[in-house]
């Protein structure tokens, strides 16, 4: 990344030079699937950034709902982030665990509240430690902060919404999973889904757009890898995935290149694939 954006990427020096800023405010946002074997809340308790909140993608979630970690609910979200201590006047950075897997859903989340002083750690904690930078094990101590919110309905889309694009075509859809399970040819992590994609999507594997060290590539090489794909950058953007946390990471690239037209489809896969009423496409886009 050329330069550091505190509404988007933020790096390692940026974050080391800030780090005793009073209103900066550092998340933990790690989170896995289960195949990658490791636990985010076990790992942030045994070493995180000095200061660093754990940001918990599953419990700050609408757990009234069957599809897992979908956006939680204005209320949920303005509670936990007070009892953290995040409020309005902060400059949030977040990071995960795995370089840049879930850190951008963190700041997706924050986004479709109406917070826009967020950055993800570009390289995340891996970076982090590889630099031999601070770490500690202590919780913070945390302080009430008020937070005002303001929910952008534009950045997040339903079923019902994302079935009347793939017909209409008046959006791109853009899937962040693998080629493999985008066509269809690896079965799915969840159980009980079909395989295939949505009708009418193509296919930007979120790894695609990130250097061997997690950290995310230039805007012109974003852009480079996105056009491939076939994505019409003229029209606004809806990104999947399978459980809508890695779509964040493209929501990330497109902002970072001026695409400001861009949401989430929260659902993702595991809702799409789990209803048999909706049309599947498998092969190539």
């Amino acid at each position: 990344m050329a330069h550091d954006d505190p509404k988007t990427l933020v790096s390692t020096d940026w974050l080391a030079a800030h780090l005793k800023d009073p209103d900066l405010r550092i998340l933990d946002g790690s989170w896995y699937l289960p195949p990658m074997g490791r636990d985010g809340r076990d790992e942030y308790d045994a070493a995180h950034i000095p200061g660093a909140r754990f940001f918990d993608i599953e419990e700050i979630s609408d757990q009234r709902s069957d599809i897992p970690h979908m956006a939680p609910p204005m209320e949920k979200f303005i509670s936990r982030m007070r009892a953290m201590g995040v409020g309005d006047g902060h400059q949030v950075v977040v990071y995960d665990g795995a370089g840049l897997f879930s850190a951008a859903r963190v700041w997706w989340t924050f986004r479709l509240m109406g917070k826009t002083d967020i950055a993800v750690l570009d390289g995340g904690f891996p970076k982090w430690q590889a630099e031999g930078r601070p770490v500690e094990d202590l919780p913070p101590i945390l302080r009430d902060r008020h937070i005002t919110v303001q929910r952008q309905a534009h950045l997040v889309k339903d079923v019902t919404q994302v079935a009347a694009a793939s017909k209409l075509g008046d959006y791109e859809i853009v899937d962040a999973r693998s080629p493999g399970r985008f066509v269809g040819d690896e079965p799915e992590p969840r159980p009980n889904l079909r395989s295939g994609h949505i009708p009418g999507a193509k296919n930007v594997h979120f790894a695609t757009l990130l250097n061997d060290d997690g950290t995310m590539k230039s805007p012109e090489a974003l852009r480079a890898i996105i056009e491939a794909a076939g994505v019409d950058l003229k029209k606004p953007v809806i990104t999947s995935c399978g459980s809508g946390v890695n779509a964040a990471i493209l929501n990330l690239a497109l902002e970072i290149i001026g695409h400001r037209n861009h949401a989430v489809y929260d659902g993702a896969w595991t809702e799409w694939g789990m209803y048999n009423d909706l049309p599947v496409a498998t092969g190539p886009a």
